[in-house]
């Protein structure tokens, strides 16, 4: 057990660190081709924080764990929104928002979201749904870059070491990935917990560092936008892309006891998100009730995992 613990704790970090370096890698080159930073924070930075889902997803279908996929997706989402914003906003006060965000964005995310429930309604993800979320992913990849209508930043240089470091960096991704998968599968069977309620909570909250300091970091740094627009790419793409992606390489195990709480809470709290932006601005105390309700969530995750 404490072996396991230790593997868990040091896979992720390599998972983490190697992340951490593919987003700064992807975004330099995406500010050399002239990205606006929202676009930025929507597609390449918000994929690139969504790697370790990703990859965990990938590797747990091969390693016949296919179980953590959707606890990954829903515990992931449900993290972003609530922890990743909470956080980003209270690190600056209040996070504000110059886009519109409701014209599309946030239906995109609603939409996927519902999607996502209905899809899983059967406890049964097809090829067929697989295929239609996959075309989902690329509609959006597609959108966001016909709609890169902002002001274009200033192109900064790079050279092929940039590249490199993104390929060592994907590299790192994978073994880590692999030996979170590993230990998570250690841990949950000596404790007697759900792999599902283990990806809900621990998984899902590691797997979601690199959107946390991602964002903080942009909060900081006054692109407020590229925060938000972080955590809005980065759960379609969880939805959309670490849903799809990993079914291809075989069927995927939906647990029952996911669809009575976690996905209608991820239902729901997505559809507060899109209250807290409606008025363009997260602020502290709304930054704070996100985060209750984060706590609310692991809270409800720990009496699961334990109960059942």
């Amino acid at each position: 057990m404490a072996l396991s613990v230790l593997i868990f704790a040091g896979s992720l970090a390599l998972l983490i660190f190697s992340s951490n370096k593919f987003i700064d890698s992807s975004e330099r080159i995406g500010l050399s081709l002239g990205i606006s930073p929202f676009i930025i924070g929507v597609t390449i930075v918000a994929f690139g924080t969504s790697l370790p889902e990703l990859a965990t997803s990938i590797i747990s279908v091969y390693r016949g764990s296919s179980e953590i996929v959707v606890g990954n997706v829903i515990g992931s989402n449900i993290t972003n929104i609530l922890l990743v914003v909470g956080i980003s906003a209270m690190a600056v006060r209040s996070l504000k928002i110059n886009r519109n965000l409701m014209e599309v964005d946030m239906s995109l995310l609603i939409g996927s979201s519902v999607l996502l429930w209905f899809a899983l309604k059967d406890l049964h993800f097809s090829l067929i749904e697989a295929l239609i979320f996959a075309s989902g992913l690329i509609g959006f990849l597609i959108y966001s870059i016909q709609d890169d209508s902002d002001d274009k930043p200033e192109k900064v240089k790079t050279n092929w070491t940039t590249y490199l470091i993104a390929l060592i960096a994907g590299v790192g991704v994978y073994f880590g990935a692999a030996y979170t998968v590993e230990s998570i599968t250690d841990i949950s069977t000596t404790l007697g917990i759900s792999p599902a309620v283990v990806s809900l909570s621990a998984l899902a909250l590691g797997t979601s560092l690199p959107e946390i300091v991602v964002s903080v970091a942009a909060s900081r740094r006054g692109m407020h936008e590229m925060a938000i627009g972080n955590v809005i790419g980065s759960n379609l793409f969880n939805t959309y892309g670490v849903m799809a992606i990993p079914s291809f390489f075989g069927e995927l195990v939906i647990p029952a006891e996911i669809m009575n709480f976690s996905m209608p809470f991820m239902v729901i709290v997505t559809g507060l998100f899109c209250l807290v932006c409606y008025s363009r601005k997260v602020s502290f105390w709304e930054a704070g009730m996100l985060l209750s309700f984060y706590v609310f969530f692991l809270a409800e995750l720990i009496r699961l995992g334990f109960v059942n």
